[in-house]
């Protein structure tokens, strides 16, 4: 922990600390620029949110009358969606909640390449340990491939980072046309839905993946020396961690769904046997290899997160029945 300390207290950082002053000045110039950018978003949609509380009703004959002389508010008011909110506010509001979740994404991926260096050997980790015994070697063979991995990676750090925050967001949107129970779900939602995109890459990173790449290492060793390419096996990592993690959302979604009541627990039953093949079908698609061991691991969970869905989906069909 104490080294830590010392290595986030020394300056420039690590990813500019052989390179030029201007480029450590060029990325501190942009660092400010997210910041700044993220302050201003904050300010206007709170600016916006205290204009909406201090705006005085109109009565009914007041909009009659304002419908009368102006025709585009008259359409913007019929084409409110239950909260009285004109059309047109929705969008400004949708597009603030936009522009906040994509500056905390920026703000996430300035701080995870800032780390660029320990989440890389975070994601080689398991590779290495597989291959240790072997005179194991990580190479890049174009000029940006080095670069465009800690992009990448960097934006998949940004992304996990400014999660609550995109769910934030994506909850206060839809909770103005719910029910007070169901935006309460909706809230309560939030951590769980956080917990278990975590826990979804927890299990492709230490179940399924060791596994995966003890196959892909070790297959014809005899004919070749691995020499693997830094992108290839970054891309690899952060496909199986995202979208395991998000598969993992998959009880959750089921429960709000059947919450909010837009499916019940007899349709995701009727479901079940066409989601046995899909659940085969993405973790082809997920998983790096062809063998049927390592898309069984994926798959097998998928089916039971399934059945978990089915009986939230059936305690939240009984809740919204009482």
């Amino acid at each position: 922990m104490l080294e830590w300390l010392e290595g986030l207290a020394r300056w420039p950082p690590a990813p500019f600390a052989e390179s030029p002053w201007w480029v450590a000045a060029g990325a501190a110039g942009l660092a400010v620029i997210v910041i700044g950018l993220a302050l201003y978003i904050g300010w206007r949609a709170w600016r916006g949110r205290g204009r909406r509380q201090t705006a005085p009703s109109q009565t009914v004959a007041e909009d009659a009358t304002a419908a009368a002389s102006d025709g585009a508010a008259a359409d913007d008011a019929a084409a409110g969606v239950g909260d009285g909110m004109p059309l047109r506010e929705h969008f400004r509001e949708l597009r603030n909640r936009t522009l906040c979740c994509v500056g905390a994404i920026l703000v996430g991926a300035a701080v995870s390449f800032y780390f660029y260096e320990d989440i890389f050997a975070f994601l080689i980790r398991p590779a290495q340990q597989v291959a240790a015994a072997q005179d194991f070697r990580i190479i890049y063979t174009e000029v940006t491939e080095l670069l465009g991995a800690t992009v990448r990676v960097s934006l998949l750090g940004g992304f996990v980072l400014a999660l609550p925050v995109v769910l934030y967001n994506a909850i206060r949107f839809v909770a103005p046309g719910l029910t007070p129970r169901e935006r309460k779900a909706l809230f309560l939602f939030l951590p769980a839905a956080l917990l278990a995109f975590v826990g979804g890459m927890a299990f492709g990173y230490f179940v399924m993946i060791p596994p995966a790449l003890r196959f892909l290492l070790t297959f014809g060793g005899d004919i070749a020396e691995p020499l693997i390419r830094i992108s290839n096996l970054v891309n690899i990592m952060v496909r199986l961690l995202f979208w395991l993690g998000l598969s993992f959302e998959t009880p959750l979604v089921m429960y709000v769904l059947a919450l909010l009541g837009i499916v019940s627990a007899r349709g995701f039953a009727r479901f079940r046997r066409l989601w046995l093949v899909a659940s085969f079908v993405i973790a082809a698609a997920i998983t790096p290899t062809i063998d049927p061991v390592n898309q069984a691991i994926v798959a097998l969970p998928l089916i039971v997160l399934y059945e978990v869905g089915v009986l939230l989906a059936r305690l939240a069909g009984r809740r919204r029945g009482r």
